[in-house]
């Protein structure tokens, strides 16, 4: 039997993770958004590459929760999105009310379901859905790591002229401004990265990747990154659908990891069919470990306006 994903937001990143799914045959998904008919058209025009591309998932599209009772995930990725001017808080503010319904809707419905946070701010938006959701910490995560990583290994690939797929990186600490990429974790097929590219060069890769989301909205002019965001978000529903056991970078609860307790981080996790099945808590400095505190203690303030 084949598994049920429902999607909270049918914009960009929505509907794309939507047609990753069905394309790969992953899951049978339900599209929800408060535009109930824009929801349907882009099931819809999903549905209709089907004899195109041979897959044979379903998708449907709405506006009512009833649709999605007895899905295995849930992805979130309704909300605003940050515009010039506008404050963590800001954001946090606007999008808090809708993350929260979304979650007890979605969790009425679906009791037995993993919640997967897109929305931003992320690591803040993680504990709005866990207050929601009343779920053990390991079914609500959020997706952020994965993409600040893959944007890194993409930059070190170019810029060594490999396979994008032979770079490895873990990154740790929140989406974008507060993301730590340690370079000892950073590798071209085992080789260290350390041993390939020069310091300042890595770090001005690493700076990239860090601002990698603003890049390309700047180039866009309107609208936000969405094609590597909705890969992501599909790397990881399938670790956890398919209970792969596979070590991602994640936002996970702590409590006690890494010195934290008590607020949602960037850490590597293991994904299987429960969510974050377990938190690898590898060696850091003491710098290091400061900077992710300090990253914890940022979503820490910022989630205690709920």
């Amino acid at each position: 039997m084949r598994h049920k994903v429902t999607i909270v937001g049918s914009g960009n990143v929505g509907a794309t993770v939507a047609q990753r799914l069905v394309e790969h045959d992953l899951a049978d998904v339900v599209l929800l958004d408060i535009l109930s008919d824009l929801a349907q058209g882009k099931a819809l025009d999903i549905l209709e590459s089907a004899p195109l591309l041979g897959f044979n998932a379903s998708i449907s599209g709405g506006g009512d929760y009833a649709l999605s009772a007895g899905s295995d995930l849930c992805i979130l990725t309704a909300g605003l999105v940050r515009k010039p001017g506008m404050s963590r808080e800001d954001l946090f503010a606007k999008n808090h009310e809708i993350v929260r319904g979304a979650v007890e809707q979605l969790v009425r419905r679906s009791p037995d379901t993993v919640i997967l946070v897109v929305t931003n701010p992320l690591d803040a938006m993680c504990e709005v859905a866990r207050r929601a959701s009343g779920l053990p910490r390991g079914r609500v995560l959020g997706m952020a790591g994965v993409l600040d990583a893959a944007r890194l290994r993409y930059f070190v690939a170019h810029e060594l002229g490999v396979a994008p797929h032979d770079v490895t990186a873990m990154v740790f600490g929140g989406h974008t401004d507060t993301m730590l990429a340690l370079p000892r974790f950073i590798a071209v097929d085992g080789v260290p990265v350390t041993e390939l590219v020069a310091p300042q060069r890595l770090a001005e890769l690493i700076e990239r990747a860090r601002d990698g989301g603003n890049e390309v909205a700047g180039l866009y002019k309107q609208g936000s990154a969405y094609y590597t965001p909705s890969a992501s978000v599909f790397e990881m529903a399938a670790a956890i659908l398919e209970d792969r056991h596979q070590v991602l970078p994640c936002s996970a609860y702590l409590e006690g990891e890494y010195g934290i307790d008590g607020v949602f981080a960037g850490v590597p996790c293991k994904l299987g069919r429960g969510g974050v099945e377990s938190i690898l808590e590898l060696a850091l400095t003491d710098d290091e470990l400061a900077s992710l505190r300090r990253s914890a203690e940022m979503t820490r303030r910022l989630a205690s306006r709920s």
